[in-house]
Formats: C-alpha cells, structure tokens, sequence
C-alpha cells in the first residue's frame, strides 16, 4: 500500500523539486556580474545585447536616446527607402497630418519684417469667432509672451497658437494703429486634402486632392454631391503632387467610380496574408466620362486609385509616369513614445501589378531617380519612357505596365521652360508671397467686389503699376527685376494674380485661376470632348 502511495506521489515530488531549483538557479544568476554567456541559452539579438551591455557596463552616462535614434536608422537602412523611423518630437506633426486635423485657433500667418502677420483666418474656426482678421499682426500672447524679433521663428509662434482643444490663449493683435486682446478658445482645425472642387464648364468638375488622410473619402463625397447639384455629366480628378497617404480612403473613392464586385488593390508580403479590398456599394459615379491627372510626384495611395482605374479600363490617365510606391506601410508605437513605419507588404492593381520601381541599388540612387528622368529626358518626351516591368492587358487590350510607376495613357510634357535667377529668388524668399499679402490688405475694398475667382480673372489683370511696385519691393531683399524679359515678366504677373485668388478664396481659388493655362488641363478638357 506504501508502494503504491510513492509511485504515484514520486513523479510530483521530482516536477517540484526542478521547480525550485529552476528559480533558485535563476536567481543566482541574475545577481551575478561576470557576464560569462557559457550555457546561456535566451532569444535576445546581439544587437539588444550591445545595448543593455553599453547601459550596464559602459565607464561613463549615456544619453540612449541619442544612440538608439541613429541604431534604428542604421537597421532601417538595410531595408527598404519607406520604412522610417519617426523620433517623439516629430510624431505628433505626422500623426496631425493622416488624422486630418489638429487642435489650434485656426489662422494662417507669416513673418514678415519680423512680425506675425495673419495671412487668412479659416471660416467658422476659433479665431473667426472670436474677431480675429486678415491682417492683424499677432505682437503677443497671453501678455507675457513677445511674438516680434528675429529671434521669432514659425516654431515658436506655432507653439505658442497651438494647444488642447478647449483650452483658451489671450492674443494681442496690431490693428492699424491700435492694439486689440482677443482671448480665444482653441479648437479642432482641419488640414484638409481636398484642395478645390468647382465646375471648369457647364458640365466638368474639377477635385484636387493633395493626400489620403482620415477625412480624405468624407471631403470627395462633399465635393461630389455639390458638384452634381450643378449637373456635372464628367470629371477631372486631380492627383499631381498627391504623395499618398491611408491605403483605404484611396479604396473607398475607388468604390464611387467601379461597378459590381471589382478588385480594387490586394497587399501581400512574406509575413503577411493575401489580403483583397473590392467594391462594396453603388457608386456615385460609376458611368460618367473620368479623366486622372498624374505626375512624377503622384505615390502610394494615389497609385492605388489611378492604377484600379486604369486597369478596369474606367479612366483616361494622362500626365506623366508616376513615383511608383507600391510598398504598404504600418505604423507601431514604441515604448518611448516614438514610432516605426514599417513596409509589411506589397500592394498590387487589380491586373496583378506591383508598380515599385527598384531599390536594390541604394537610397541614394532611389531618391536621385526623379532626378535622372528629368536628365533623361523622359519628362519631356514620351518616347524616352522604357518600360522595364511585366505587361498586362487590360479588358478592353490595352497594354498597361509594372515595375516602377503607373504610364499614363496620354503624355503631358513638363514645362522645361526656366526663368532668371532673379525671377527664381522672387518665389523662393517669399518676396511676391509677402507683396500680393500687402496688395491685398492696401486695396482690399476694391477686391472684394469679386465675388467668384472666375469673376476677378474674368475682369481684373495686374499690368505696369503693379509691376513697378513690385520692383521696389523687391529691392528690399535685395533682388533685382528691372532688366528681365516681357515673357518673365508676363509669368510673374499670372503668379501674381494666382496667389491674390489665393489669398480671397485660399487653395480653391488659387487652382480655378491656375488651371486656366494649365497644359494638362486643357488636354484633359480634349480628351473629354
């Protein structure tokens, strides 16, 4: 009977016995410091290795902030060009920006002379309703804080304009002659995606979206439903200078344009799952002729739209080759509040295309490749676009490419036209930026009986005065104007009339007037004829 009691007692007793000599052993280890890795058997990297060495052994303190950035980075330069590593002080700006908001009083300013001047004030915000004006200069905040000087930057008054949601800032602000205290309840601020969205003629529209962020598919369907009440029959979507942005905003427009169940994009990677993304509902504008505009700087979700258009046959893409991103990206959160944005798969169009143009030669040779199209001359001709990836056909047999960038097709050169460096210097140091601000604010009585931006390019031209002005202004930052050609001259007085529409109507008017002798729109008004 005692027999049996022990054989079945036996095996416990041993499991405890290991037990406790497991976590003694353990113990004794941890309170050791030789170091010696003899039978050491765990899953850390050396690399983890190397850094808990340096902060436990190393002869001096070590700031490991500083080295871990610069660790990550070098790890993040084996891999591929948009996998980032993103420090603390900067996540919050990237964040803002996919979010489509952020939390402030809602102006635009500018430093001029040292002096923040308030270029626009968003309709509806917090400093709208509490009184604030163009041209307002903001000289202080919460009567503490001096915001003139040179030691003043753009960092600075954002810091100080920024804030919780709720939270109130007392700004005073030069009106004229007069100082006038405002206090201010900040509040969300949208950064919007949607640049313009009006009728061209009596049956275009026209959207310019300048990203995919979280509010990017509930600002396009705005915009669609206003320009429908306008009967638009056919569209130009505008995607030059879009880099891109969340994946799925770009899926959700491409549902308003694709009919049935059709494949939209699907991402695959070692790591991760074939996973597909088709339409899902009626469209709004399933039928309609379509036109995407495209450029070199056209990337990522952006290529999703354009590429699922193309491939089903349901747009004109015209322009030039696009980046060509076809790297999916997620963001996970570290520890010390940074983050890492790592490519975990490849999207590909509806045919089967990855559009990721190379990357084995280096990020140095990757971020020079604009560069070399434009030495190659493949933004100015058509014909010197090689195709080096797979062909597809698409339903209807056309033949479209992979391999490096969505080809449009029909090709609008790049305007390889150059101006002085006079006339460069006049854009670059915000000189007719600061001037047409000034123009405005000087004359603004007799702008604002234009109601439309159709109606002052309609009925208003800058000519000879406006010119000389601006010769003497220019004078200041020491650029000299007076001997450039009537062509240069011609070009800085468009800009000119552009940026006054931007300034009366902000983005949507600075476009309605642009678009007017944009080459690339008039080819697409031709392909829609």
């Amino acid at each position: 009977m005692v027999s049996k009691k022990i054989q079945v007692w036996l095996p416990l007793l041993f499991a405890i016995v290991m037990a406790v000599g497991m976590i003694i052993g353990y113990q004794l280890r941890a309170k050791t410091t030789g170091g010696d890795s003899f039978l050491h058997i765990n899953n850390t990297s050396p690399l983890q290795e190397a850094v808990d060495l340096i902060k436990s052994k190393y002869v001096d303190n070590v700031d490991m902030d500083s080295l871990e950035g610069p660790a990550i980075n070098g790890l993040l330069d084996h891999l591929d060009p948009h996998s980032i590593y993103i420090p603390v002080d900067e996540l919050q700006g990237v964040n803002e920006d996919l979010q489509g908001n952020f939390q402030g009083i809602g102006v635009e300013f500018q430093i001029i002379k040292d002096t923040v001047n308030v270029m626009n004030v968003i309709p509806d915000g917090p400093s709208f309703k509490a009184g604030v004006q163009i041209g307002d200069k903001i000289i202080a905040v919460d009567d503490s804080i001096n915001l003139t000087g040179k030691t003043v930057t753009t960092d600075i008054v954002r810091d100080r304009l920024r804030g919780k949601g709720g939270s109130k800032v007392l700004v005073s602000v030069l009106r004229g002659s007069n100082i006038q205290k405002i206090n201010i309840t900040r509040g969300i601020i949208p950064l919007n995606s949607l640049d313009a969205a009006y009728m061209i003629d009596s049956t275009t529209g026209y959207i310019k979206l300048n990203k995919f962020a979280e509010t990017t598919y509930q600002e396009f369907m705005a915009a669609m439903e206003k320009l429908q009440k306008h009967n638009m029959k056919q569209l130009v979507l505008d995607l030059r200078d879009n880099g891109g942005g969340i994946m799925q905003q770009a899926v959700y427009i491409a549902d308003e344009f694709l009919n049935d169940d059709k494949l939209i994009v699907y991402t695959q990677g070692v790591h991760s799952q074939r996973q597909e993304y088709r339409c899902s509902k009626d469209g709004v504008f399933e039928t309609g002729k379509l036109v995407v505009l495209v450029d070199e700087t056209t990337a990522s979700a952006s290529e999703i739209l354009a590429g699922a258009l193309q491939d089903w046959d349901r747009a004109t893409i015209i322009g030039r080759r696009t980046f060509g991103k076809g790297l999916v990206q997620q963001q996970f959160n570290l520890s010390d509040g940074s983050a890492l944005r790592l490519t975990i798969a490849r999207y590909y169009t509806p045919l089967g295309r990855n559009i990721q143009k190379p990357y084995d030669k280096g990020r140095e040779q990757y971020d020079d490749e604009l560069m070399n199209r434009y030495h190659d001359g493949e933004l100015v001709t058509s014909d010197s676009s090689k195709h080096t990836g797979k062909a597809y056909k698409t339903p209807a047999g056309h033949l479209v490419y992979g391999g490096g960038g969505i080809t449009p097709d029909v090709f609008v050169p790049f305007d390889t036209s150059s101006q002085p460096k006079s006339v460069i210097e006049l854009f670059a140091r915000g000189t007719v930026r600061n001037f047409v601000y000034n123009y405005y604010i000087a004359n603004r009585s007799q702008l604002q009986q234009y109601k439309t931006p159709k109606q002052l390019h309609n009925n208003f031209h800058l000519g000879n005065n406006e010119w000389n002005e601006l010769k003497n202004f220019a004078v200041r930052d020491s650029i000299k104007v007076a001997d450039i050609n009537d062509s240069s001259k011609d070009f800085v007085l468009r800009q000119m009339e552009n940026l006054l529409a931007r300034q009366m109507w902000r983005s949507e008017g600075y476009f309605e007037l642009s678009n007017t002798d944009d080459p690339m729109i008039k080819k697409a008004l031709d392909v829609l004829r």
